[in-house]
Parts: structure tokens; sequence; C-alpha cells
């Protein structure tokens, strides 16, 4: 029941077992100095643990056991003599008798070279701390008071100094509080500083305390040192030394790995983008520079597999995700091949749709990727702000990708644009083309796909070890022995259900998305465009477009329904063919300000005329003629004369301004001298049309 070395608890008080007997247990009080074995009676500890007045405790000298001095030092070396000292005492079986055991202490005594307290001390810490040799190490760990505090007086703590001049300053209270103000003032707050500066900074304060003291005298930068370690933790000064967002992100400890929380291949998706380190010149004119493009990778996380990017210079937007998103469900075939690389679909096989997407908070959020959520089933997961860490995976890959191509390609971004010793500007020494570029990724990702080792990944506990840890073998062995196959869907619909939609408005006109009208046999068919009072529209429409092409967009005609109709521009948009939607917001928004300048004007114009047309009516009320008792019946009855007499007088004026004209001088023609003059007179057909007829 009850075994040798083990620790009792009773009455609040551990006792180690040290024998068992046949009716007695003979143990010793662990926490008490004076204490001396004794024997108890198994029948009392059994109705202890009835009463629940003893119980078993956690041994607290445990770690003793897991100390390994080292060979032939001072350490092992008094353990093992100290060891050799007490063992006639302790191996009496009879120890627990204190006429034996004081029989065994005196021929110690006797014969060995050591005091009767320090003989006790040793055969107690035997006995009390497991009865092992280690229980006799030598305490060197309690000395020297490490980590306490030590009390300052008049005299300075440390060695004296050898090289720099003076004796040094105290470190009180006073000096430790001016300390922790300029620690706290700008250590823990500017991280680009250095110790030294700090410090520098101390001297500054202290002068302004103690502006009498000598330059040697200030307290040194390795006694303000000295203090920072011991007064401030470590986890807890980097944390406020970095700032939240970058401790978070790359200082605090990592406790997990991105496998522990995916299933197999194509549980998750991460995406993230970057800009390229290189300057790229135009497909069309190698001449004009174009800048650095924009790199988006989608990455799976069990296999490390690249299943889809994008390159171009889109902004890091949802925009440019959807494309690589696209391109990462689809077959890449096609793709392959435009580059002149043939792979059959077992050498990408990420076509189909995953369980979840890993994007920037932002990247893929909106009513534009909720089709992919509600029609496929995609999760979409977000991470935290300026948490790029939770997406470890797609982000370390970057870094691989550009290391393939920085050492040999020009252009390359350099450390500064300056040009000084005779160096030239990397940006005018790029050479490589968009589509140069898209085919050294395109070639990078292939051949990471299927030959890069990956030798720190994390392997699962029944992964073969024979398996080679290339993404294309970890993906084949993930879909043949874990849950789950990418969800096929079709191409056409996945590109749908990831382009950004809008709210369109039905008219006469067309269907209106951005103020640009559209139309299509459907639309017809419905009737909705004929000009009627009796035409019902239906009022709240969703449709899909295409950023990079205002020629189409796909239109939702039923909000339960993924049914959609191509609709295309009518003519009265047909200024927009072959446009952009950015290029139709620019142009729209351009309109926009050039109307509104116009109102202005316009408004200025009207109130200038509305003012004339006041005036002008004030004047002609102020020179009505007065009826001299005409009746209004009268009045009325001669509008017509009058207005014929207006008409006399007007066909009048106008006779006389036409005779007013002064008709213009026919000039002389004088011909050249020998020159025949032609006749361009009209011919005269008197005689043809009236002569005599019986000629």
């Amino acid at each position: 029941m009850f075994r040798v070395n083990e620790v009792l608890e009773y009455n609040g008080q551990l006792f180690r077992v040290l024998s068992v007997l046949s009716e007695e247990v003979v143990w010793i009080k662990i926490d008490d100095s004076k204490a001396f074995p004794s024997l108890v009676l198994i029948r009392e500890l059994v109705k202890g643990l009835d009463d629940e007045a003893l119980k078993r405790a956690k041994d607290p000298f445990a770690d003793l056991a897991l100390v390994t001095p080292e060979l032939g030092s001072p350490t092992q070396t008094r353990r093992d003599r100290n060891h050799a000292l007490i063992q006639p005492i302790v191996t009496d079986p009879l120890f627990y008798e204190p006429n034996v055991r004081a029989g065994r202490i005196k021929e110690v005594l006797a014969n060995q070279q050591i005091s009767m307290p320090t003989l006790y001390t040793l055969i107690r810490r035997y006995w009390q701390q497991g009865q092992t040799p280690n229980a006799l190490l030598p305490n060197y760990k309690n000395s020297g008071g490490k980590g306490k505090k030590r009390k300052a007086t008049t005299k300075k703590l440390g060695r004296p100094r050898k090289h720099t001049p003076g004796v040094g300053a105290v470190v009180d209270d006073e000096v430790e509080r001016l300390f922790r103000i300029t620690i706290d003032g700008h250590w823990l707050k500017d991280t680009e500083i250095s110790f030294s500066y700090l410090h520098r900074r101390f001297k500054d304060r202290y002068k302004a305390y103690y502006p009498d003291v000598l330059e040697a005298e200030i307290p040194s930068k390795w006694q303000m040192l000295h203090f920072y370690k011991r007064e401030y933790a470590q986890p807890e000064s980097l944390k406020k030394r970095t700032g939240r967002i970058k401790y978070n992100k790359d200082v605090r400890p990592l406790d997990s790995t991105a496998n522990t929380n995916v299933l197999g291949p194509g549980s998750r998706y991460e995406i993230d983008a970057t800009i390229a380190d290189v300057y790229l010149v135009s497909d069309s004119e190698r001449a004009n520079i174009v800048g650095r493009p924009v790199v988006y990778l989608v990455k799976d996380v069990f296999s490390r597999m690249v299943a889809g990017f994008y390159i171009g210079f889109e902004n890091a937007s949802y925009v440019a995700a959807i494309q690589a998103l696209a391109m990462a469900m689809t077959d890449k075939s096609d793709l392959c091949a435009e580059y002149g690389i043939k792979i059959s679909n077992e050498e990408w096989p990420t076509i189909g749709l995953p369980d979840a997407i890993l994007a920037d908070r932002g990247e893929l959020l909106g009513h534009q990727i909720e089709s992919l959520e509600s029609n496929f089933s995609v999760r979409i997961e977000n991470t935290p702000p300026f948490r790029g860490d939770a997406k470890g995976i797609v982000e370390r890959h970057f870094r691989t990708l550009q290391a393939d191509f920085k050492p040999f390609a020009p252009g390359v971004v350099g450390k500064t644009i300056i040009k000084k010793h005779g160096g030239r500007d990397y940006r005018l020494e790029s050479s490589l083309s968009v589509r140069d570029f898209k085919g050294i990724i395109l070639s990078s990702i292939r051949m990471h796909n299927s030959y890069h080792i990956l030798d720190k990944y994390d392997r699962e506990p029944d992964m073969p070890p024979d398996l080679e840890m290339t993404p294309l073998s970890l993906w084949n062995w993930g879909i043949q022995h874990r849950t789950g196959r990418l969800r096929a869907a079709s191409e056409e619909a996945i590109r749908i259900s990831l382009l950004p939609r809008t709210k369109a408005t039905v008219s006469e006109l067309g269907i209106s998305v951005f103020g640009v009208y559209y139309t299509s046999k459907e639309i017809l068919e419905q009737g909705w465009l004929h000009r009627s009072k009796e035409v019902r529209r239906p009022q709240k429409l969703q449709a899909a477009y295409d950023p990079a092409s205002a020629d189409a967009i796909y239109l939702f005609p039923s909000q339960d329904s993924n049914e959609h109709w191509l609709c295309r521009l009518t003519q009265r948009s047909r200024e927009f063919a072959g446009a952009s939607f950015w290029d139709v917001w620019q142009i729209k928004d351009t309109q926009k300000k050039t109307i509104a300048k116009g109102k202005l004007r316009e408004e200025e114009a009207r109130r200038k005329h509305e003012r004339f047309v006041q005036d002008t009516i004030n004047k002609a009320n102020q020179r009505a003629p007065k009826t001299n008792g005409v009746s209004n019946a009268e009045r009325i009855r001669g509008i017509r004369t009058n207005r014929d007499n207006e008409k006399r007088d007007e066909r009048q004026q106008r006779s006389q301004r036409n005779d007013q004209k002064a008709k213009p001088v026919k000039a002389k023609t004088i011909p050249f001298k020998g020159t025949e003059v032609e006749d361009y007179s009209y011919p005269d057909l008197t005689d043809e049309i009236f002569g005599n007829k019986d000629k």
C-alpha cells in the first residue's frame, strides 16, 4: 500500500517514507531541520486515509533526479564524497533506532574529518530529499543571491574600475528612479535607438538634477543595463519595444503550425499579394518602362502547392484577387501552352473548389464574394488587421519566388536609386517585358510544385518515411489518404461567381449599370423596353461585371436563382465600346464635372435673362396706353384687324431693308493679250422656244 520514498501529507505536513516494515512505516518530516526518522503504525495511516487526514502528495525534490553534474566537476566530486561518508549510517537496516544510529554516527566521526552538525545535516538532507546521491548535491545555485537586489551603501557595488577614471556612482533609489524614467520614456517607445543613445539621454537628465557632478561619477551604461535586465522582464519589454502589430506578426512565440488546422489538400487556400522587386518594360514598346508588377499567389496549405497566380498592374484588391482565384480553380494547361510549357492535369491537379479561402481582411469582403460562399459552399476567412503572419505559407513563398530571378534579372530594385560613384539607376536597366516575367514566374511555380523538397515540412504521424516531400507528392498522398477532394464546377460558373456585382436599374432605354445602357434578346422578349405606362419593370436587379471590359454584363433576373443573361451595349452607350469600367468611371466623372460647371454658367445666364424679362415686362406695363372708353369686347374684336396691320407693317419694313442693301458692282474682266475669251453668258433660247412653227 505504501512505497519507499513516496511523500505523504498528514495534517498539512509533508513526510517521506524511508522504509516499510511488516506493521510499521519509517518516515521523516521533510520541512523540519531537526527531524529524525520515526515509526508509525500502518493501521493508523490507513485510518488517516479513511478519515481523509492523510493523502499522497507531490515530491518537492523530484527534479533532483534530472540533474546530471559534469563528470569530474567539483559538484560531482563533493556529492560522491558526501554519499560515501554517510553510507555506514543510512545503509544500516536499523537506522531508525536512535541507539543504533548514534553508534554508527560515532564510528563515522571517529574515522572521518567531519563535524557532528555537518554530518547530521547530510543524513537529514539524504533522507528528506529522496535517499539518492543527488540529494547531497551542493546548493551552489543558492550562492551569491542570484536575482536578488543588493542594497547599495556608501561604497559602489561590483569590481573597482581599472581603466576609467573615478570611483563610480552608487546606484540608490533616486538613480533607479531616473533610470526607470529614461527607459520608459525612450527605450520602450522608440525601437530605433541604441542603448548607448539611451544612456546619453540619462546623462542629460542626471546632469539636470546634479549639475556639479563630474562626468566620471555619473552612473555608467553597464549599471543602467544591469538595472534594465533585472527590473524589466524580457517578454514584456519585447512587447512594448516592438509594438502590438509587429509583436503579434513577427515576435510572439508560435504554439502551432498551419498544418494542424487542415485535413488535406483543398482544405484551405491562402491568397496574398506583393509588389515584385523588379521593373518591367511594355510588351508592345520595350522602350517604355511600365513599373513594378503586382503578384498574387494562391497556395494550398496542406501540400504547399501554388494553385494559381496573377501578374499585372491592378492594385492589390478584389479585382486582381478574383483573377488569381479563377486560375486556381480551373485548368491551367491552356495558360501554360501560351508560354510553351506542356503540362497535364496530373502535373498541376488543383482544379476545383477548396473548402476555405484565407485572405487579408477587406480583400474578399463584400456582396461580390457572397455568391462563392452561398452557391459553392466555399468558406471565406479573413485575417485580423496587420497580421500577415496568419498567412505564413503564402507570405514565405514570395521571398522564395523572387529569389529565383533577383540575382540575374536586370531592373531589380536596389537599396537606392541615387546615382553616385558612377552607379546607374536600376530602373533604367530594366529589359524584361511583362510576358517575359510571367513566363519566369510560371516556370518557377512549376518547378516548386513538382520538384521542390520541403525539408522543414511538419509531417503527419501517418505519413510514410519514404514519401517524397514535394508539393505534388504531398497533394497526391493527401488525396488518397485524407478526407475530401476538390469539388468540381464549370469554369464559366466560377468566373461569373467571382465577378463583382452591383445594382442594375431598368428603363425604356435599357439596363443601366454605372450610367451605361445594355440590352439582350431576353430583355426584349420580356417587353421591359416598350414605351408604355402599362409596362411593368423589375425594380431591384443584380448584375455581375468584369471591370476590365464594359462591353457586356451578366444580369441576374431573379434573386433566388443563378440564371443570368448576357447583356451587351446599346447604341445609346456606343461611346464606351472597347473601354473598361475604370474608363467608364473616369469618363462619367469627367462628364459630371463638366455638366456641373455648365450648370453654374447656365444658372448665371438664366438669372440675367430673367432679370431682363422682368425689366421688359415692367417697362411694358408702364407704357400701357389708356383705352379711352373702348370696351373690352371691342378690343378683342379688333385683334384680327390689328394682326393684319402688324403683318403689313412687318413686310413693309423688311422690304425697305432689302432695298437699302447695296447691290454688288461687277468688275470688268480684262483678258490676257492673244487669249481667246470664252463666252460664259447664258444662251438665248427665245427663237427655239417661241419661233415660227412652220419653219
